[in-house]
């Protein structure tokens, strides 16, 4: 087994057995009994939630990759040795950056800003997370983020390590001027300590950010380190389009919580397991969370049938049995700044993540389901829009009451799939159909007419062919959008299909979290293993 500061592993066999031993109490398996009991508490820190699921996966992984792996020469003993020990090294960050920096204020006052990076895994690069502004941040959440930003991408082939950034502000208290101040010299920071670049980490939006701070953000590295890279703009994802940003971003998310959801509520077995009919149309849905990712996941829920009856936020909760129209409700909140007085809906004190319902759709935040209120929930299917939004222990409870949980690390990916695409956008330094849309058109406007000259010669006459409006509108080939939406579908669709054969391979039931956990690991264990990492 691979120990950090241990000997190479073709060494392990000629070692004692302390050594051994050793290494062994620092392998994967040395903390499952105290994370598992801190897990299972009432509030558990992020990353022993993080760390809970990845050891009640890392069983099965491990035999899946002694399975899958062609490294047959090796001796059975110390290939066991290899890959408990990758498995291993995935559990702690590589690499975390603490920083602090101080900020003139508009009113001449001086405070100090506190900011972190965390870098998970470099098995593949560039590493890829968001990045935070919020005054919960701390290092614990930054690091247990970037792990889960790992499995997430290894679960939908994306070809990143994970990583997380946060700076510990609440952007409500500073002004426009502050925040850009803040962002450009966090910015410099992380590039100066190899922390950020188009090859190296490249971060995104995230909680309290969005497209303005990633504008800041590739500005500053090309005016500055990357003044001479060709490809500083793919420093960053979640652009404005101006700036080599991709259309489809800012819905990716809530775009990603619909398919995967969709994909397992069509799936007659996984329906008949939770008691329900196939099919989102009719389902009845409440959502919490109107942001960026509740919204888009309540607008294209609503374009395939289901009915939003509820909608919780921060400052209020409504509902109507009847359905909530996510525009009209968007165009209020846009109005007034809230979701309270919606003439749409009323507004209620019930706890309406414990409401009647068959989807429920936590899109804000962490924890919010506990071993308090987790035998209280009455929806058949949670979808995790937010990151973590189900402790452990809650967990273990829908699990056991035969409700199914599609997990964050899938369920969520989408925002991660299509940075993915503006990445290879920035680098190609072109968009995405630019090059064959005047050929596609031609084409299609050819096919038509070789058509119609073959009827007319066959049957001797005019005959005119007629495209329909759906051929008639793709003539011109897919736009941008379009491209970026088929990308997406066809990711969550082949993900979510992994999951289920993993699924069913051990024998896991409802339990889609571990089943992909399960995938991630054995992906990103074989494909360190595959490689010949070297271990010093």
């Amino acid at each position: 087994m691979f120990c950090k500061g241990a000997a190479p592993l073709r060494h392990l066999l000629k070692k004692g057995p302390l050594t051994q031993a050793r290494c062994l109490a620092d392998g994967w398996r040395s903390d499952v009994e105290e994370v598992k009991r801190i897990a299972l508490g009432d509030d558990p820190p992020f990353s022993t939630i993080v760390d809970y699921y990845f050891n009640k996966a890392a069983p099965y992984a491990e035999e899946a990759i002694k399975a899958q792996t062609v490294r047959t020469r090796m001796p059975v003993e110390l290939k066991d040795r290899l890959i408990s020990g990758v498995l291993s090294d995935l559990k702690p960050c590589n690499s975390v950056l603490s920083l602090s920096f101080p900020l003139r204020r508009d009113n001449g006052e001086i405070v100090t800003i506190h900011g972190y990076r965390a870098q998970h895994s470099q098995h593949r690069t560039p590493c890829k997370g968001g990045m935070r502004f919020s005054n919960e941040v701390h290092e614990d959440e930054v690091k247990a983020l970037a792990k889960l930003m790992t499995y997430k991408c290894a679960v939908c082939d994306v070809p990143f390590g994970g990583a997380k950034a946060g700076v510990k502000i609440d952007p409500r208290d500073f002004s426009d001027m502050e925040l850009e101040k803040i962002t450009r010299r966090f910015t410099v920071e992380l590039a100066k300590k190899g922390f950020l670049g188009p090859g190296i980490d490249v971060p995104a939006p995230d909680m309290g950010t969005g497209e303005r701070e990633m504008s800041w953000m590739a500005d500053t590295y090309k005016n500055t380190i990357g003044v001479t890279d060709l490809n500083s703009h793919a420093c960053v994802t979640g652009k404005p389009i101006v700036m080599g940003g991709i259309h489809g971003r800012t819905s990716a998310t809530g775009r990603g919580v619909y398919h995967s959801t969709n994909i397992f509520v069509e799936d007659p077995e996984y329906m008949e397991m939770v008691g329900l009919v196939p099919g989102l149309s009719g389902k009845t849905c409440i959502l919490q969370g109107f942001g960026n990712v509740g919204l888009h996941t309540a607008r294209y829920f609503h374009r395939a049938g289901a009915k939003i009856i509820g909608v919780i936020e921060w400052d209020g909760t409504i509902y109507n049995p009847s359905g909530i129209d996510p525009k009209a409700l968007e165009d209020w909140k846009l109005e007034h700044g809230t979701i309270r007085g919606f003439p749409g809906a009323t507004e209620t004190d019930e706890d309406l993540l414990e409401g009647e319902c068959d989807i429920l759709l936590p899109c804000a935040k962490e924890k919010v389901i506990t071993v308090d209120n987790a035998h209280k929930i009455k929806a058949k299917v949670i979808a995790e829009g937010a990151n973590g939004p189900i402790t452990p222990a809650a967990d273990e409870i829908l699990i056991a009451n035969k409700q199914l949980v599609i997990p964050d690390i899938y369920c969520n990916s989408g925002g991660v799939t299509v940075s993915y695409f503006e990445w290879l956008k920035n680098l190609n330094h072109v968009s995405y159909g630019r090059l064959t849309f005047k050929y596609e058109f031609d084409s299609n406007k050819h096919l038509l007419q070789s058509v119609q000259s073959s009827l007319e010669s066959r049957f001797s006459g005019k005959i005119p062919v007629t495209p329909t409006p759906e051929f008639e509108s793709a003539m011109g080939g897919a736009s941008e959008k379009d491209i970026v939406h088929s990308g997406l579908s066809y990711t969550m669709e082949r993900s979510g299909k992994k999951i289920k054969e993993t699924a069913l391979q051990h024998g896991l039931g409802v339990d889609l979290r571990t089943a992909a956990f399960v995938l991630a690991l054995t992906k990103i264990s074989n494909n360190i293993i595959m490689a010949g990492f070297t271990f010093t």
